[in-house]
């Protein structure tokens, strides 16, 4: 019963958080909390309960490895946002997504190789996300759209729990970071607010995604040797420190920049 209440719980409480951030200070910022791991570190909290912190440690690197996946996820939702609706940014975006993780599965990675490879891919996507239209006009958000995602988002992390034993560490956290948050944030905004909007979202969901590698870097080498409450609190401090600049970052760059 414990684990149900986290798998359903926590998630929903850290996407309704998020989207009433976003809604408060704007898409940049509510993507860059959607950046944190609002989904995934559940999902790793639950692997390590449920399977022990040597299979949640595998499945840590690669999760570290999978941001790759998600870069390509969040640089063809943008590329496609230019021309096409939100079903078809969807579709495209998850196929890369999709695609990206079939290659890395069948690649093998050192740790640290997987944390530089993330980080390049991560850096490679930014300028192919610019921030530089203007803000659209306030758009009042149905009652229905923040239950919405907070519901979707427990649904893929009681799912990716469930399959997780099955999947094999490796893969499973290859598919851990699959920008489920992200993509609820996304699609929202650019249905309400447009496409601009929902690229500057993205924008700031990479810019959150170093955070979550440091998050989980720190998991897959200390987890085995520090027990869960050690690491988890070091994880999300080096999560903390590297948000905050991150969000720095975004608040110091020129309004005209891409």
């Amino acid at each position: 019963m414990e684990l149900l209440v986290i798998k359903v719980g926590l998630p929903t409480l850290l996407i309704g958080a998020a989207s009433l951030a976003g809604r408060r200070w704007g898409s940049t910022v509510g993507g860059w909390l959607v950046g944190l791991p609002l989904t995934s570190g559940p999902i790793i909290l639950l692997l390590t309960l449920e399977y022990g912190n040597a299979f949640a440690a595998r499945a840590a690197h690669g999760i570290v490895l999978g941001l790759i996946s998600t870069a390509a996820f969040a640089v063809t939702y943008a590329l496609a946002a230019r021309r096409s609706s939100w079903p078809w940014c969807w579709a495209l975006s998850w196929a890369a997504f999709a695609a990206c993780t079939a290659i890395l599965n069948v690649i093998t990675f050192s740790l640290a190789g997987s944390f530089l490879a993330a980080l390049a891919a991560l850096a490679l996507a930014l300028p192919l996300l610019p921030a530089s239209e203007a803000p659209a006009a306030g758009v009042v958000a149905p009652s229905w759209e923040t239950p919405l995602r907070m519901l979707a988002a427990a649904a893929i992390v009681v799912t990716l729990t469930g399959v997780a034993g099955g999947l094999g560490p490796r893969l499973s956290g290859l598919i851990t970071p699959m920008p489920v948050a992200g993509t609820i944030m996304t699609v929202f905004t650019h249905r309400l607010e447009g496409a601009p909007s929902s690229v500057r979202l993205l924008r700031g969901f990479i810019a959150g995604n170093f955070a979550f590698a440091a998050f989980f870097l720190v998991v897959a080498t200390r987890l085995v040797d520090w027990g869960l409450v050690p690491t988890f609190g070091v994880a999300v401090l080096a999560a903390c420190v590297v948000q905050g600049a991150a969000l720095l970052l975004l608040r110091l760059q020129p309004r005209g920049a891409a």
